[in-house]
């Protein structure tokens, strides 16, 4: 029999997350593995991950899909929890985790997340409970190759855990700017490999219904003054890909 059926790695990929990783870690030191792929970080990430344990190696950075799969690939046990840095395991959600490895009938489960924007917990706006594949069978699961927005491909069957995963997600307007700008851009450069073009008026169009989507039709307004923030968030990101989408096309023309 083997030893492993039970067992699980945790894998993580980083990059510059000295102030986030050190409470990701520490929510999983009941891990029986724990896996680091870091992209080259010059803070203290990759101490602090040796320092609590983590199995740490070093790559270049292909996309979270790619990379994550690379951590993936060093992974020794038979079930996998991705996480990200700015995630954390509550007590309650580890052990939903730990009883599912017990299933004979599921390949994989679902995770509800509950994301934070600047401070607020936010339970509208398209953002709860937002399910993702998070925990599965090393043999039936895999990362999507996307650049980003990445998710599991899984051959079998999944269930839902209901204790949520914490998230991180947007820590002050700094963070905000920083990420809808590294989003935008890499949304651009992923629709430019599938082919996609825009046109003039994608980028204001797709960006005001972006931000009615979130704002009106996933009730953000019940999340307050972030829901708006939020839908503005959107707003930007979405006005920004579409535009460099459309610069990327016509440099490569």
């Amino acid at each position: 029999m083997n030893k492993n059926i039970n067992k699980i790695s945790v894998i993580i990929i980083t990059k510059n997350e000295a102030e986030n990783i050190r409470a990701c870690l520490e929510s999983v030191t009941w891990a029986d593995e724990i896996v680091v792929v870091d992209s080259g970080s010059t803070d203290a990430t990759v101490k602090i991950c040796q320092e609590l344990g983590a199995k740490v190696h070093v790559h270049d950075w292909p996309g979270f899909g790619m990379q994550k799969n690379r951590a993936l690939s060093y992974a020794t046990h038979a079930w996998v929890f991705s996480i990200d840095a700015d995630e954390r395991v509550t007590p309650e959600l580890q052990a939903q985790l730990i009883n599912a490895m017990e299933s004979e009938s599921k390949d994989g489960f679902y995770v509800p997340r509950l994301s934070q924007f600047c401070g607020k917990f936010i339970r509208h706006s398209g953002w709860y409970p937002d399910y993702v594949l998070r925990l599965f069978k090393k043999s039936a699961g895999r990362f999507s190759d996307d650049m980003v927005h990445e998710r599991v491909i899984l051959k079998g069957s999944a269930g839902r855990l209901s204790s949520p995963l914490l998230h991180y997600s947007y820590l002050d307007e700094a963070d905000v700017r920083r990420k809808t700008e590294q989003y935008a851009r890499a949304g651009a450069m992923q629709m430019l490999k599938k082919g996609k073009t825009a046109t003039l008026a994608d980028a204001p169009l797709r960006a005001a219904w972006a931000f009615i989507r979130t704002y009106i039709m996933r009730l953000g307004l019940l999340d307050g003054i972030a829901g708006f923030n939020i839908a503005r968030m959107n707003f930007r990101t979405t006005y920004l890909k579409y535009r460099q989408l459309r610069a990327l096309c016509s440099t490569a023309h």
